[in-house]
C-alpha cells in the first residue's frame, strides 16, 4: 500500500536522487534509482516506468544526461548551481566575520546541498578553514532581517549597540548603548557587515557593525529623506558609497588628489575601479583624482603605500597624514632614547 500510496510522489523523489548522488562521476542505471526509492521513500516501482519519468524531467528542464561509461546509466549533468560556484559561497561564508562558527557550519552544510554528495564531499576537502575569529552574536540573521525590513518599508529603527571599551583598570568590558537611527543601506566590506544609518542628531551617514547589533525594534516614525544627509537624491548607491569610505570610516565627501608610484597602478584600480581619473605626473608616477570621504580610514589606506603616495589636495587631507606620520616617528624616537 505504501508503495501506490507514494506513486505521485515518485517524479519529485526521482529528482531528488538525482540530484543528491548524481554527477559525471557517479552515474546511476535504473536499478540504482530503483533500490534508493524503495530503500529511502518505500517506493517500489517497475524499471521501465524510471525511463518515462527520466524523460518527463528532462522535459521539464533538468540536464540529465544519459551515458554508456563508466556504465549505463544517467547523471544530472547541471544544477542550479556549478560546483565552481558552491566553492566560491563557501569561501565568502567561511571568510565573513560577522557569521559566528556555528551558523557558519550549518550554512556552508546548506549551501553543500546544492550539488551531490559526493561533489560536496570533494569540496569539504578542498574548503580552507583558517582560525579567524567569529561574531559570537548568534541572532545576527535575525538582525540582518530586520533591518532590511525597515529599509525596504522606510522606518526607523531603535537597538542595542555593544562594543569593547577600556575601564579604570585598564580591563577590556563591553559598553551598551540605545540608538535610534534612520536605516538606508546594509554593506558586506573587509569581511564585516555594515548598516549605513543617520542618526537624526547631525547631517550626515555613520556605519555601524551589524555584528554588534541586538535587540531591534522597527519604529512607526518615517526614515529622514536622504538628501538631507546625503548625496544621494533618488536611491542609496551602496556600490558608490563603499567606494568612497574607507575602512568605513564615514567623512565629508571632498575630491582628493593623490600623486601616486607607477608601482602601485593595479592597487589604485582595484580600489577605485576602471573609471577613475588618472593623468602622467612624471616618468615613474601618475595623478589620481576623485572623489572619497576624509577620514582616519583614508588616512591609514594612503599610509599603508609609505612613500608611493603623496597627497596633493585638499590640504586638510595632507595635514592629516602629516600629524599621523609625526606622532608615528614620535613613538618609534622615543622608544629609541629609552634604549
Amino acid at each position: 500500500m505504501a508503495g501506490k500510496k507514494n506513486t505521485k510522489l515518485k517524479l519529485l523523489y526521482l529528482k531528488e536522487i538525482l540530484e543528491k548522488y548524481s554527477d559525471e562521476q557517479h552515474v546511476l542505471n535504473s536499478n540504482d534509482i530503483a533500490d534508493r526509492l524503495e530503500n529511502e521513500y518505500g517506493l517500489v516501482c517497475e524499471r521501465k516506468s524510471i525511463y518515462k519519468d527520466i524523460e518527463v524531467l528532462i522535459d521539464y528542464g533538468m540536464d540529465i544526461i544519459k551515458t554508456r561509461t563508466p556504465k549505463n546509466g544517467y547523471f544530472l549533468a547541471s544544477g542550479l548551481f556549478e560546483l565552481a560556484e558552491i566553492r566560491l559561497l563557501t569561501d565568502a561564508v567561511q571568510a565573513a566575520d560577522f557569521i559566528t562558527k556555528n551558523k557558519t557550519k550549518k550554512l556552508i552544510e546548506k549551501i553543500e546541498g546544492f550539488v551531490s554528495i559526493h561533489q560536496a564531499a570533494v569540496l569539504k576537502k578542498q574548503v580552507y578553514i583558517d582560525n579567524r575569529a567569529k561574531s559570537t552574536n548568534e541572532s545576527v540573521f535575525y538582525v540582518i532581517d530586520r533591518l532590511d525590513t525597515a529599509i525596504k518599508s522606510g522606518k526607523k529603527v531603535k537597538f542595542l549597540y555593544s562594543r569593547r571599551k577600556m575601564d579604570d583598570k585598564y580591563a577590556a568590558r563591553k559598553e551598551t548603548r540605545t540608538f535610534t537611527l534612520s536605516p538606508y543601506a546594509l554593506i558586506w566590506s573587509s569581511d564585516h557587515y555594515y548598516l549605513v544609518a543617520n542618526n537624526e542628531k547631525y547631517d550626515n551617514l555613520m556605519n555601524v557593525r551589524v555584528d554588534r547589533i541586538s535587540q531591534v525594534e522597527i519604529l512607526e516614525d518615517p526614515v529622514r529623506r536622504m538628501e538631507e544627509v546625503s548625496p544621494y537624491t533618488t536611491y542609496f548607491d551602496a556600490a558608490d558609497y563603499a567606494a568612497k569610505t574607507f575602512n568605513m570610516f564615514s567623512g565629508d565627501l571632498q575630491m582628493i588628489e593623490l600623486k601616486c608610484s607607477s608601482s602601485i597602478l593595479e592597487q589604485i584600480f582595484d580600489r577605485f575601479g576602471e573609471r577613475i581619473n588618472t593623468r602622467r605626473a612624471d616618468d615613474t608616477h601618475f595623478l589620481l583624482r576623485t572623489e572619497a570621504s576624509i577620514s582616519s580610514g583614508l588616512v591609514s589606506w594612503i599610509m599603508q603605500f609609505g612613500t608611493d603616495i603623496e597627497v596633493i589636495q585638499p590640504t586638510e587631507l595632507k595635514d592629516m597624514v602629516a600629524e599621523k606620520a609625526e606622532k608615528i616617528l614620535g613613538i618609534y624616537q622615543k622608544g629609541a632614547k629609552n634604549e
